[in-house]
């Protein structure tokens, strides 16, 4: 807990509360190096409604004046203490497939949510398609969906020294949320030896790397998970591949060329490139295999829900490097010290509500909340808070996406009641 945080109420606090005008003085968060530069968020923040979902879980609007003009933003918490509150993964019916906020929310029988990780979402390689996939790690219900790309390979805008994609924000089995970093581990075992996997239903593997690939991906093609490298996004394709088929823990098909189409859930699917298509090569029909993979977290105790996330805030503070200058749409998600209170951010879309946040702002945004550690989401046209109040049939999109329209993305937050 900084000083500051001592004298003066958090956000959270005034918008459970009702209307109120809270005060953040420029530079009150703590630096968490010596050159980590202050955030400038110095206008007042001024609550506009709030009201209460259900117990435990609370919706409001804020405004910040700005010198770039007005910005306009929503917050949802969920208190994680009430045994009917908790929060999860929004996702698609798979892991490469799209889908809007809004949907999500009413399809799983969330009351609100939030867009999640930045995702394929474009393509410089001719005649491959963007899969639609989160950059990051997914866990839902305790079930591993997909880990994450290399660092160099994901969207979004550049990240502070020292974290990279497969940084989550989550919950554990103890119900408290956090974040946290999440590890691959996993392998390939034959007859004829083992080989490690370094990756599962990613849109792009590690040069010279295995992946894994189940019926969680979806039909999407699995070329452009051979394509970029570990230091550029746009570098070329791979030309050495090498794809296994295991069905019932027997090879069925091996190729040069990875391949596209359902995944039946009895079979598994590698995909080799450069020396990981190598060691695949050694495979062929008729042999007998055993394959397994797990996440696992940095921190104890595992993770029931994950996604991929930005650090912004850690121990209360600012990360250092954090961008000062690019003021844009923004979603965050934040949880207190006690990993209790979850406080989920999206900035509204469209002007004159739209001036936008730097992603330093928006951590002294989440700090002044009252989170200990933050993650920055994606933002721009993806940043979406769906809300179901309470009487409504239907969950529906409140910001005004800057898009004019919600566009569908890869995953989101949602927070649900009476969840089992």
């Amino acid at each position: 807990m900084t000083p500051s945080s001592l004298v003066r109420p958090s956000l959270a606090l005034l918008l459970a509360a009702g209307l109120s005008t809270l005060v953040l003085p420029a530079g009150t968060a703590q630096a968490a190096t010596a050159t980590t530069p202050a955030p400038t968020v110095s206008a007042p923040v001024t609550v506009t409604s709030t009201e209460q979902l259900a117990p435990g879980v609370t919706y409001g609007s804020f405004q910040v004046d700005t010198p770039r003009g007005a910005t306009v933003g929503y917050l949802l918490t969920a208190d994680l203490r009430k045994n009917k509150v908790s929060v999860g993964l929004l996702h698609p019916d798979t892991v490469a497939q799209r889908q809007v906020v809004s949907a999500m929310t009413n399809d799983q029988g969330a009351v609100a949510g939030v867009n999640g990780d930045f995702f394929n979402i474009s393509e410089t390689h001719a005649g491959v398609e963007p899969t639609g996939s989160a950059s990051g790690p997914e866990i839902a219900d305790g079930q591993d969906l997909k880990f994450a790309v290399p660092t160099a390979q994901r969207f979004g805008p550049g990240i502070a020294p020292g974290t990279s994609t497969r940084d989550v924000f989550g919950v554990g089995v103890n119900g408290k949320a956090r974040v946290d970093t999440l590890s691959l581990t996993g392998e390939v075992r034959s007859a004829k030896g083992r080989i490690a996997l370094s990756g599962l239903n990613q849109y792009a593997l590690p040069v010279g790397g295995v992946g894994l690939f189940t019926a969680a991906w979806g039909t999407a093609s699995r070329v452009r998970s051979t394509c970029g490298s570990d230091t550029s996004r746009n570098d070329p394709c791979s030309t050495h591949t090498y794809e296994v088929t295991v069905r019932r823990g027997v090879v069925t098909a091996v190729g040069q060329a990875p391949g596209a189409g359902e995944i039946p859930c009895d079979a598994q699917v590698l995909v080799g490139r450069e020396g990981g298509a190598d060691v695949l090569d050694d495979l062929v029909v008729g042999d007998r295999v055993t394959v397994h993979e797990n996440l696992e977290s940095d921190a104890r105790p595992k993770l029931t829900f994950a996604i991929g996330g930005a650090p912004i805030l850690r121990a209360g503070a600012p990360l250092a490097g954090l961008d000062t200058k690019t003021a844009a749409v923004r979603t965050s998600a934040g949880v207190s010290a006690d990993g209790r209170t979850v406080y989920l951010v999206a900035l509204a879309g469209l002007a004159p509500a739209s001036a936008g946040f730097t992603i330093a702002e928006l951590a002294d945004l989440m700090r002044s909340l009252g989170a200990d550690a933050a993650v920055n989401l994606d933002g721009g046209g993806s940043t979406t808070v769906a809300v179901r109040e309470p009487g409504q049939a239907a969950a529906t999109a409140r910001n005004n996406p800057s898009g004019g329209v919600e566009r569908a993305v890869a995953n989101g937050i949602g927070i649900f009641v009476g969840r089992s």
